[in-house]
């Protein structure tokens, strides 16, 4: 199985270091981002979702007209898009840019998040309903044939999808750290998605994800996608300096009420989150180069992990995650474009040619191997 290579696209060009209020989408620079990670080799790129901001399907449309290659990531949350309207949306994505849709299914870490929006299920809840929408979107997509549905969250009658993707099914990605994250993901996807934890920590959880989908009675396993926030230099007392740099930033940002996360914001409710900040009290760096006090200064909202040290040394970080299973590498920047320029120059090419040393598949810029096959559960 090819390592391919994930980023996060950005409707405009403000970022956590330096925050542009209330910044509208800027269709340049998104143009702009989306071709530059076409052009330097990544594979995906996630349309993240919050219940405040722009919607993923215009813009990952928008990305999909203007790249030839890059694969998006949809991010779904299952309360606001009923699964027959969902079935088809995705698939015409799908048909128009020739197959280079994936969705990721966030079921709902915060309670006051998913309220926003109407939806007040129990977590438990929200990953059951997670679990009849996947089977929902796999039946939609696998006949035209009309059929009922008469589940516990959804119930519709002799409903037929004309839209077909383009290879047959969509992949489908799940993300979390809860066991009912394990088991829905385990059981049913093909990607599952981890933030960036210690080794022996992200070990624990690809063997928990793994046995959920023996347990399934699956003959394949998930993809196993982790997600860092890499901060990077020529050598690496440079990227101490700036990892430093970027640390205050944040800090100061959130004291001034311009970070993502308020400065008084409560304890995350979702265990991803908690994971994090559990590990960060036992220490600043983990491991080669994982580095956690910018979980603490965002208080472990999202994504927030830092690899630290020297394009090589942050290579051979990632390598290090791809020998525990990883085939999906998520990394994305606190400076959005100029830091996806720098892994695309200085990152990519190193892992890659890491993996070819070992004799591993690296996958080139375009035409690594891509999820396609839905799971057979």
């Amino acid at each position: 199985m090819a390592v391919e290579f994930i980023s996060v696209t950005p409707p405009n060009a403000s970022t956590e270091l330096v925050p542009i209020p209330n910044a509208g989408i800027d269709p340049d620079f998104l143009i702009r981002y989306s071709r530059a990670l076409d052009d330097y080799g990544f594979n995906y790129t996630l349309i993240p979702y919050d219940s405040s901001s722009f919607d993923p399907f215009t813009i990952g449309a928008t990305i999909v007209s203007v790249t030839k290659n890059i694969k998006v990531i949809i991010a779904l949350r299952p309360n606001t898009l009923y699964p027959t309207v969902a079935a088809k949306a995705l698939s015409t994505l799908d048909q128009l840019s020739s197959g280079r849709v994936v969705v990721h299914f966030i079921a709902g870490g915060s309670d006051a998040e998913q309220a926003k929006e109407g939806d007040f299920l129990s977590k438990e809840e929200r990953y059951g309903r997670l679990e009849e929408y996947i089977r929902i979107l796999r039946r939609a997509w696998e006949s035209a044939d009309p059929f009922d549905w008469d589940g516990k969250y959804f119930q519709f009658k002799q409903f037929s999808n004309r839209v077909r993707p383009t290879n047959g099914t969509i992949p489908v990605s799940v993300g979390g750290s809860s066991d009912e994250a394990y088991r829905v993901g385990g059981s049913l996807a093909d990607i599952f998605g981890l933030w960036g934890e210690p080794l022996k920590e992200t070990k624990e959880q690809i063997d928990r994800i793994y046995a959920e989908a023996e347990k399934a009675g699956r003959t394949d396993r998930p993809r196993i996608w982790v997600t860092f926030r890499p901060i990077t230099a020529e050598t690496d007392d440079l990227a101490w300096e700036k990892a430093h740099r970027t640390l205050d930033a944040l800090k100061g940002n959130r004291a001034k009420g311009q970070g993502k996360v308020p400065a008084d914001a409560p304890p995350p409710q979702n265990v991803g989150s908690q994971r994090l900040l559990d590990i960060a009290s036992r220490g600043e760096v983990q491991d080669r180069a994982l580095w956690y006090p910018t979980v603490t200064a965002t208080n472990a909202r999202g994504a927030s992990t830092a690899l630290v040290g020297s394009y090589q040394t942050v290579a051979d970080s990632l390598l290090d995650y791809v020998d525990l299973g990883a085939t999906l590498i998520s990394i994305r920047g606190y400076d959005n474009f100029n830091d996806a320029v720098d892994y695309g120059r200085y990152i990519l090419p190193k892992v890659r040619e890491g993996l070819k040393e070992r004799g591993q598949n690296g996958g080139s810029a375009h035409n690594g191997e891509s999820v396609q096959n839905g799971s057979s559960s």
